[in-house]
């Protein structure tokens, strides 16, 4: 199984003009394997993340799975194909209906599925269900407000696992948790992923977070792919200016290598998506910033082996990337 996005586009027409939400993004991702998807509050990440499942229908572009475009396909379909690719969402409390417990939640998507018709078998699945996410069948009988926000993700896990999906969207599935929980769903996450074969889109403003969890990290900012490769070249050796600032607003645990690092520092905001900036959509933000960048938008290049980045200087302000090879 593989998942592929090529020149995604998700436009939002209003009175002003279009928002360019997600701009013509393109990658792939491997059975198994996870993508990290990371940016900043307004980059295209989440509604990325709703067209990869088809909550949100693309402007254009294709979504294909083994092939199969999942971008234009309608009605039954449709409905196979999301069996195929779930979601887990960012708030766990927003997500779940506080009218039913976590075992009607879970029960109702295995009868609405017809993937396990029986009562009694449906219950007995449910319980399968909250063991594998490492709750008791007890938690069943509860209400989301009777749960913790650990608790109430591991429910949200255990529902998109139902339909036994190959691909699941992970939108900032950790932001709305405590940090102390933060590791355990984690974990489970990756136990989850390696016990079942699962494949990943993991979405997160974190890249420290996501490093640790990816095969590969696609960088968005303003609804266009900047940089794309292994997680070590992303992570450690990143070949453009926004995600070195990203990489720089990690802490670093050791008190005096923190205070000794050379940190990239951002000017300014992120730009409206009604109205980007021409040539470069980061210029405006960018130390390094030339007119060249004003007037020419940088493709996204393979600059090392299975590393690519959007900018015109990459080689020249990042000489140690040469020979780098993406892990």
């Amino acid at each position: 199984m593989t998942l592929v996005v090529e020149d995604l586009v998700k436009h939002y027409r209003t009175r002003e003009g279009p928002v360019r939400a997600v701009d013509g993004i393109s990658f792939a991702v491997e059975s198994g394997q996870t993508l990290g998807l990371v940016g900043e509050s307004g980059c295209g990440k989440s509604t990325t993340a709703k067209m990869l499942v088809r909550l949100v229908r693309p402007t254009s572009g294709r979504i294909l799975i083994d092939g199969e475009d999942i971008a234009s396909t309608r009605g039954a379909a449709l409905t196979r194909m999301r069996g195929r690719i779930q979601m887990v969402f960012q708030d766990p409390h927003a997500s779940l209906d506080p009218r039913l417990t976590a075992g009607s939640t879970l029960g109702e998507v295995l009868a609405v599925r017809r993937i396990v018709r029986d009562r009694v078998e449906r219950r007995a699945r449910v319980n399968e269900l909250l063991e594998l996410v490492g709750l008791t069948a007890s938690v069943a009988d509860r209400y989301p407000h009777q749960l913790s926000g650990g608790q109430r993700q591991r429910v949200g896990i255990a529902r998109a696992l139902a339909v036994e999906p190959e691909i699941i969207v992970l939108d900032e599935p950790l932001s709305a948790l405590d940090v102390s929980v933060r590791a355990e769903i984690m974990n489970l996450l990756t136990r989850l992923r390696d016990e079942l074969g699962l494949t990943y889109v993991f979405i997160s403003h974190d890249l420290g977070m996501v490093r640790h969890v990816s095969d590969r990290i696609a960088v968005m900012y303003l609804g266009q792919v900047i940089e794309l490769g292994g997680w070590r070249a992303v992570s450690d050796a990143p070949l453009h200016p926004y995600t070195r600032s990203l990489r720089d607003a990690v802490p670093v645990p050791d008190p005096e290598l923190e205070s000794q690092r050379l940190v990239t520092t951002l000017r300014g905001e992120v730009p409206d998506a009604l109205n980007p900036p021409a040539g470069c959509r980061f210029h405006p933000r960018c130390p390094h910033a030339e007119d060249r960048c004003q007037a020419e938008v940088p493709q996204l290049r393979e600059i090392t082996q299975r590393h690519e980045a959007a900018c015109h200087f990459s080689e020249q302000l990042y000489p140690e990337a040469r020979g780098l090879l993406s892990s």
